[in-house]
């Protein structure tokens, strides 16, 4: 059994994704086992306020321990590259909270673009939007556009080369430019409270891929039943969840010493994400540097 302590129960604003999602997930996984001592744990997972995250999973680090870190990794690009760095240096595994990539449909959705289904794509459009709940006190560029930035890349596997930005951190609309003149649309943020989504849920979450041979349209929604209570109309998926996913992942990689989700896929998405917001600030694209 793989060890786990549980550093924090914090977020971004209100949220506690540490009690609401990490700690029911981990004591239904069979390859997790929670303890209370820190010390005697194999995995850290930390959910800590955003601006003491990267010190907290530095420490981690530095005892030795895998990591597996709320979303975003940490509040700057410079503090994900230092997690990365320190991780690679101890020899331990940082898997960021990125698990939404891992929807059942998304993940079909990515092998078919990858192995070619619809030829040399050319763009993705997305659609990002959650419904209702207590607004992020960062905006919601920080707090939710790195899951639809994530799950492009997790598609095409392509270098951001430019990032315009329209809207506010609330709404936003990035328009990327990746290698080989590929471009991606994101339309992401939070609406007003809808009776069929529970509050702070995903209204929608689609994703259209057009290519030199065809076109890929996937909804991250489905499949799903629709569940009828005197409360409103929701959906719900009844395999395992995106979280359920992750720990799969996790737990592979500690086995293995190598994770399909790590620190390079943060500082991807925070690359992003922080060019939007300049860009947002400028009113103008802003290129990217090549990633290393």
């Amino acid at each position: 059994m793989i060890r786990v302590y549980l550093e924090g129960s914090a977020g971004i604003g209100r949220q506690d994704h540490q009690n609401a999602m990490y700690r029911p997930a981990f004591a239904a996984h069979p390859a997790f086992e929670l303890v209370t001592d820190k010390d005697k744990a194999d995995v850290v997972s930390v959910a800590v306020a955003l601006d003491r995250r990267a010190e907290t999973i530095a420490d981690a680090i530095r005892a030795g321990k895998h990591v597996l870190a709320d979303k975003p990794l940490a509040a700057t690009l410079a503090e994900c590259e230092e997690i990365g760095r320190l991780a690679a240096e101890r020899g331990v595994l940082v898997v960021p909270a990125h698990h939404q990539r891992f929807s059942p449909a998304l993940r079909s959705a990515a092998t078919a673009v990858r192995g070619g289904r619809v030829g040399l794509p050319w763009n993705v459009q997305c659609d990002f939007l959650v419904a209702g709940g207590d607004p992020a006190p960062t905006g919601e560029l920080v707090n939710l556009a790195l899951y639809p930035i994530d799950v492009v890349h997790a598609m095409l596997g392509l270098p951001v080369r430019r990032v315009h930005a329209v809207g506010d951190p609330d709404l936003v609309t990035l328009l990327v430019d990746h290698e080989h003149g590929v471009t991606s649309t994101i339309l992401c943020g939070r609406i007003a409270e809808l009776a069929d989504v529970r509050s702070s849920g995903l209204a929608v979450h689609r994703y259209r891929v057009s290519g030199s041979h065809g076109v890929l349209a996937v909804d991250a929604a489905k499949p799903a039943l629709r569940v009828s209570t005197a409360a409103g109309t929701t959906g719900r998926w009844t395999g395992p969840s995106t979280v359920d996913a992750l720990l799969d992942v996790l737990a592979a990689g500690v086995r293995t010493g190598r994770a399909a989700l790590g620190v390079a896929d943060a500082v991807h998405a925070q690359r992003v994400v922080e060019a939007a917001q300049l860009s947002l600030d400028t009113g103008a694209p802003v290129p990217l540097e090549s990633e290393n």
